[in-house]
Protein backbone atom coordinates (compact mmCIF):
# COMPACT_ATOMS: atom_id res chain seq x y z
CA UNK A 1 0.00 0.00 0.00
CA UNK A 2 1.11 3.17 -0.85
CA UNK A 3 2.62 5.61 2.40
CA UNK A 4 0.33 8.34 1.32
CA UNK A 5 -2.35 6.39 1.79
CA UNK A 6 -1.29 5.09 5.10
CA UNK A 7 -1.17 8.59 6.02
CA UNK A 8 -4.41 9.90 4.92
CA UNK A 9 -5.88 6.85 6.52
CA UNK A 10 -4.35 7.42 9.89
CA UNK A 11 -4.88 11.23 9.71
CA UNK A 12 -8.59 10.38 9.03
CA UNK A 13 -8.96 7.84 11.79
CA UNK A 14 -7.18 10.42 14.54
CA UNK A 15 -9.66 13.09 12.98
CA UNK A 16 -12.73 11.06 13.90
CA UNK A 17 -11.33 9.74 16.95
CA UNK A 18 -10.55 13.67 18.26
CA UNK A 19 -14.07 14.07 17.35
CA UNK A 20 -16.11 11.20 18.61
CA UNK A 21 -14.09 12.39 22.07
CA UNK A 22 -14.80 15.83 22.29
CA UNK A 23 -18.42 15.23 21.65
CA UNK A 24 -18.68 12.40 24.02
CA UNK A 25 -17.04 14.92 26.39
CA UNK A 26 -19.13 17.71 25.89
CA UNK A 27 -22.43 16.26 26.05
CA UNK A 28 -21.53 13.35 29.31
CA UNK A 29 -23.75 13.89 32.29
CA UNK A 30 -21.26 15.76 35.16
CA UNK A 31 -21.20 15.66 38.20
CA UNK A 32 -24.00 17.21 40.72
CA UNK A 33 -22.43 19.98 42.65
CA UNK A 34 -24.32 19.92 45.73
CA UNK A 35 -25.37 23.27 47.02
CA UNK A 36 -24.09 23.70 50.86
CA UNK A 37 -25.34 27.67 51.60
CA UNK A 38 -27.61 27.75 54.66
CA UNK A 39 -28.28 31.21 54.32
CA UNK A 40 -27.99 34.30 56.54
CA UNK A 41 -28.27 33.67 59.96
CA UNK A 42 -29.83 37.20 61.88
CA UNK A 43 -29.03 37.44 65.00
CA UNK A 44 -31.32 40.19 67.42
CA UNK A 45 -28.30 42.52 67.80
CA UNK A 46 -27.68 42.52 63.69
CA UNK A 47 -29.35 45.55 61.72
CA UNK A 48 -31.42 44.86 58.62
CA UNK A 49 -31.93 46.61 56.03
CA UNK A 50 -34.11 46.31 53.43
CA UNK A 51 -32.43 47.49 50.00
CA UNK A 52 -35.04 48.43 46.83
CA UNK A 53 -33.19 48.13 43.54
CA UNK A 54 -33.79 48.64 39.52
CA UNK A 55 -32.62 46.07 37.32
CA UNK A 56 -29.87 48.59 36.49
CA UNK A 57 -28.58 48.50 39.84
CA UNK A 58 -28.26 44.80 39.96
CA UNK A 59 -26.85 44.81 36.69
CA UNK A 60 -23.55 47.13 37.71
CA UNK A 61 -23.24 44.87 40.71
CA UNK A 62 -22.92 41.88 39.20
CA UNK A 63 -20.81 43.32 36.98
CA UNK A 64 -18.34 44.78 39.36
CA UNK A 65 -18.29 41.25 41.37
CA UNK A 66 -18.34 39.20 38.36
CA UNK A 67 -15.58 41.44 36.66
CA UNK A 68 -13.80 41.18 39.76
CA UNK A 69 -13.88 37.77 40.54
CA UNK A 70 -12.93 36.85 36.64
CA UNK A 71 -10.54 39.32 35.92
CA UNK A 72 -8.20 36.33 34.74
CA UNK A 73 -10.50 34.68 33.36
CA UNK A 74 -10.02 33.56 29.34
CA UNK A 75 -13.19 34.15 28.54
CA UNK A 76 -15.09 37.57 28.92
CA UNK A 77 -18.24 37.73 30.41
CA UNK A 78 -21.25 40.59 30.33
CA UNK A 79 -23.98 40.30 32.30
CA UNK A 80 -27.51 42.42 31.45
CA UNK A 81 -30.29 42.79 33.11
CA UNK A 82 -33.43 43.72 31.98
CA UNK A 83 -36.57 41.54 32.10
CA UNK A 84 -34.78 38.83 32.43
CA UNK A 85 -30.82 37.74 33.16
CA UNK A 86 -29.03 37.49 30.21
CA UNK A 87 -25.06 36.49 30.26
CA UNK A 88 -22.86 37.04 26.99
CA UNK A 89 -19.98 35.36 26.39
CA UNK A 90 -18.17 33.54 24.14
CA UNK A 91 -16.05 30.69 23.60
CA UNK A 92 -13.45 29.27 21.32
CA UNK A 93 -13.92 25.34 19.85
CA UNK A 94 -11.67 24.58 17.30
CA UNK A 95 -10.22 27.73 17.01
CA UNK A 96 -13.18 29.68 15.88
CA UNK A 97 -14.47 31.97 18.17
CA UNK A 98 -18.70 31.83 18.61
CA UNK A 99 -20.49 34.73 20.87
CA UNK A 100 -23.03 33.03 23.09
CA UNK A 101 -26.10 34.51 25.08
CA UNK A 102 -28.13 32.55 27.64
CA UNK A 103 -31.09 33.98 29.28
CA UNK A 104 -32.20 33.33 32.99
CA UNK A 105 -35.23 33.04 34.70
CA UNK A 106 -34.25 34.55 38.79
CA UNK A 107 -35.54 32.38 41.71
CA UNK A 108 -34.94 33.74 45.07
CA UNK A 109 -34.58 30.46 47.24
CA UNK A 110 -35.78 30.41 51.09
CA UNK A 111 -32.38 30.76 51.90
CA UNK A 112 -32.17 34.35 50.21
CA UNK A 113 -29.88 33.00 47.45
CA UNK A 114 -30.83 33.39 43.81
CA UNK A 115 -31.00 30.51 41.52
CA UNK A 116 -31.18 30.98 37.48
CA UNK A 117 -32.99 28.75 35.59
CA UNK A 118 -31.56 28.89 32.14
CA UNK A 119 -34.56 30.21 29.67
CA UNK A 120 -33.16 29.81 26.18
CA UNK A 121 -29.57 29.56 24.98
CA UNK A 122 -28.18 31.23 21.77
CA UNK A 123 -24.90 29.81 19.89
CA UNK A 124 -24.22 31.65 17.48
CA UNK A 125 -26.23 30.15 14.37
CA UNK A 126 -25.39 26.37 15.55
CA UNK A 127 -27.88 24.62 17.86
CA UNK A 128 -25.98 23.15 20.62
CA UNK A 129 -28.06 21.74 24.09
CA UNK A 130 -27.85 24.45 26.70
CA UNK A 131 -26.54 21.75 29.07
CA UNK A 132 -23.19 21.67 26.76
CA UNK A 133 -22.43 25.59 26.65
CA UNK A 134 -23.18 25.28 31.14
CA UNK A 135 -20.78 22.26 30.44
CA UNK A 136 -18.34 23.65 28.35
CA UNK A 137 -18.62 27.59 30.56
CA UNK A 138 -18.00 25.76 33.54
CA UNK A 139 -14.87 24.13 32.68
CA UNK A 140 -13.23 26.71 31.16
CA UNK A 141 -13.74 29.28 33.66
CA UNK A 142 -12.88 29.50 37.40
CA UNK A 143 -16.15 31.02 38.90
CA UNK A 144 -15.57 32.13 42.53
CA UNK A 145 -17.45 29.46 44.69
CA UNK A 146 -20.10 31.64 45.78
CA UNK A 147 -21.24 30.85 41.69
CA UNK A 148 -22.15 26.87 41.42
CA UNK A 149 -22.68 26.09 38.00
CA UNK A 150 -25.11 23.46 37.58
CA UNK A 151 -25.14 21.62 34.04
CA UNK A 152 -27.24 18.90 34.39
CA UNK A 153 -30.29 21.18 36.27
CA UNK A 154 -29.62 23.53 33.21
CA UNK A 155 -29.22 26.39 35.96
CA UNK A 156 -26.53 28.63 37.74
CA UNK A 157 -27.10 29.20 41.17
CA UNK A 158 -25.82 32.64 43.06
CA UNK A 159 -24.73 31.90 46.67
CA UNK A 160 -24.95 35.75 48.42
CA UNK A 161 -24.08 34.62 51.28
CA UNK A 162 -20.81 33.50 50.26
CA UNK A 163 -20.42 37.33 48.49
CA UNK A 164 -17.81 39.20 51.07
CA UNK A 165 -19.57 42.76 51.50
CA UNK A 166 -17.71 45.53 53.76
CA UNK A 167 -17.63 45.67 57.50
CA UNK A 168 -18.78 41.62 57.31
CA UNK A 169 -22.37 42.65 56.51
CA UNK A 170 -23.77 39.49 54.63
CA UNK A 171 -26.24 40.17 51.81
CA UNK A 172 -29.99 38.17 51.21
CA UNK A 173 -32.59 38.50 48.21
CA UNK A 174 -36.42 39.13 49.19
CA UNK A 175 -37.91 39.17 45.41
CA UNK A 176 -36.71 39.61 42.02
CA UNK A 177 -39.73 41.39 40.05
CA UNK A 178 -37.74 42.25 36.54
CA UNK A 179 -41.31 42.77 35.01
CA UNK A 180 -42.00 45.46 36.88
CA UNK A 181 -38.18 46.37 37.86
CA UNK A 182 -38.11 46.21 41.19
CA UNK A 183 -35.33 43.65 43.29
CA UNK A 184 -35.61 44.11 47.33
CA UNK A 185 -32.46 42.77 49.07
CA UNK A 186 -32.07 42.33 53.17
CA UNK A 187 -28.48 43.89 54.17
CA UNK A 188 -27.39 41.96 57.60
CA UNK A 189 -24.98 44.73 59.37
CA UNK A 190 -23.34 42.86 62.38
CA UNK A 191 -23.49 45.09 65.60
CA UNK A 192 -21.08 43.68 67.37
Amino acid sequence: MNKWKVAFFILTGAIILFLTVFIYWATSPTEDVPIASKGVAVDSSDSVLLVEATADDIEKMAMKYVHKELANSPIPMDIVVDNMIELKSELTVFGLTVPFAMEFDPIVTEEGNIQLKQNSVNVGKINIDPFTVLKLMNDAVSFPEWIIVRPNDEEIYVDLSGIKVMSGAKVRAKEIDLDNNRVLLEVIVPNE
